[in-house]
């Protein structure tokens, strides 16, 4: 407990801290519940119970909390306790904090949410004799969607092309580097979010093996690295095959086997009831002891219930030919789009350690997508719709879009169109590469142009045919050696 006479250094310390700890993300919705309360000086050191009742089925506790007199010196510290004990308290120093079954703001501990009553447990180290202070709490109780994730976000940057690296792993799964002492040991997460803030990512994706607990060191790096967004995330790791779950911290039960009745498409469609994506990891890879369920091999697997593909995964391709190798999961994405799905093209790295350099570093591939902000729900929004490329040396220096049009109809990478087959389509690419790159334009499996980027213009016009039937549209771009540097989503044709 701090002692109760502060100097004027401490008390401006303090009210800084707290506007900051106030501007901490709460939900956009009106509160739940709102508890108040007066304290006057005969309260100067004493615990003040505030009591309220959490609802059964609360997946995410959000208390939100302010009071006046600061100018009097006046000071109220925060903690709360549940039916069955103390879980936290934060003292002076936060404003707002959040607790779930994956994570809580530090000070408090995260595990289940049990309904009855809970209370807040308020202190006052100081208030003058005389004075009187109103404080007040907000509580929102939240499940569902809006319980699965309420991160620090950077500040709104509004529409852009946001980079970011969507396959990590850490010591909450099999990631692993070397200790100050030069030992092997499980690797913190904080090693990871590092390499990627100096690659200059915009957000990452924690993807680890079945599990959430990577949500609790988010939580925590969220505030620090303010300029980085950071998405809860996980890969489902089955028997037959894996993928990777976007946006969602609440369990997810991952265990698939011959006469369960969990199956792919009930854990896709929990995802998605929670806002999440779902995208199917490294599909090409052989399946066996030497890694055991990684090939898609799922039973009875309707595509429908994906959003997307890791196209190239970088751990594969430095170690299965590059990311048009034997692996590459280029051919099982465009033979999903000329079946009909919708499938945004994505890369991740598949990182175990960080300080691994060349094809799977961390950010090598990244995945670039355009969003309305760098926010969750935008980048994830972004993704569905196929708002994506990959660059696949990670480079920064790679830009890659494109229109179709036909008559007075258009669409953008990512979309679908109908056209005639007697009609002229115009494709429209806006690019960024080095001089002596070379474009390829592609529908379904077939190359229709290659063009090499001489630098003078960013935009480059293609006229297209496309027989009938359903034609995915997408392009390549390869340096003057003739490696893939990037790759984009697909947009769909209709072709009648």
């Amino acid at each position: 407990m701090r002692s109760p006479a502060f100097g004027p250094a401490i008390v401006l310390f303090l009210a800084l801290l707290w506007a900051t700890a106030a501007s901490a993300q709460k939900p956009e919705r009106g509160s739940d519940q709102i508890l108040s309360g007066t304290i006057t000086g005969s309260d100067h050191q004493r615990y003040i119970r505030a009591p309220f009742v959490l609802p059964e089925g609360t997946e995410r506790l959000v208390v939100s909390f302010d009071y006046d007199g600061r100018d009097h010196k006046t000071v109220i510290d925060l903690g709360i306790e549940d039916p069955h004990g103390f879980r936290g308290a934060s003292g002076g120093n936060k404003a707002s904090f959040t607790i779930a079954p994956t994570d809580a703001t530090p000070s408090y501990l995260p595990g289940p949410l049990p309904a009855g009553e809970w209370a807040l447990a308020l202190a006052v180290p100081n208030i003058r004799e005389g004075v009187t202070a109103q404080w007040q709490a907000e509580l929102w109780f939240l499940r569902g969607a809006e319980a699965q994730w309420l991160p620090d976000a950077p500040a709104g940057r509004g529409p852009g092309w946001y980079r970011g690296d969507l396959h990590l792993h850490t010591a909450h799964s099999d990631g692993s580097c070397d200790s100050r002492s030069g030992q092997r040991v499980p690797c913190p997460t904080y090693r990871t979010i590092e390499a990627a803030a100096d690659r200059g990512l915009d957000f990452v994706a924690l993807t680890e093996h079945n599990t959430a607990s990577q949500a609790a060191p988010l939580r925590e790096l969220a505030p620090y690295f303010d300029d980085m967004l950071l998405i809860p995330a996980r890969e489902i790791t089955t028997f037959y095959g894996h993928f990777n779950v976007y946006g969602v911290t609440s369990f997810l039960d991952f265990r698939i086997a011959k006469g369960s009745d969990n199956s792919f498409a009930d854990i896709a469609e929990q995802v998605r009831s929670l806002g999440g994506l779902v995208s199917i990891n490294h599909p090409r890879l052989p399946s066996g002891e030497i890694c055991m369920g990684c090939g898609w091999t799922m039973p009875g697997a309707d595509l429908a219930h994906a959003d997307a593909v890791e196209v190239i995964n970088g751990s594969s391709s430095a170690s299965g030919g590059g990311p048009e190798g034997p692996v590459s999961g280029i051919p099982f994405w465009v033979e999903a789009l000329a079946q009909g799905h919708r499938l945004a093209a994505i890369g991740g790295s598949d990182n175990h350690d960080p300080a691994r350099s060349g094809d799977g570093a961390v950010g090598v591939p990244a995945t670039v997508v355009y969003a309305e902000d760098l926010s969750q729900g935008a980048i994830l929004e972004g993704l569905r719709r196929g708002r994506s490329f990959i660059d696949v040396e990670g480079s920064g220096q790679v830009h890659l879009d494109f229109t179709v049009r036909t008559g007075e109809a258009t669409a953008k990478m990512g979309g679908r169109l109908r056209v005639s087959d007697s009609a002229p389509i115009a494709l429209i690419a806006d690019l960024k590469a080095p001089v002596g790159t070379m474009l390829e334009v592609l529908v379904g499996t077939d190359l229709i142009e290659a063009r090499p980027l001489d630098g003078r213009s960013d935009s480059h016009t293609f006229s297209l045919t496309a027989e009938r039937g359903t034609r995915p549209v997408w392009l390549k771009l390869r340096n003057s050696d003739g490696d893939l540097v990037a790759l984009s989503s697909a947009l769909v044709l209709d072709v009648e």
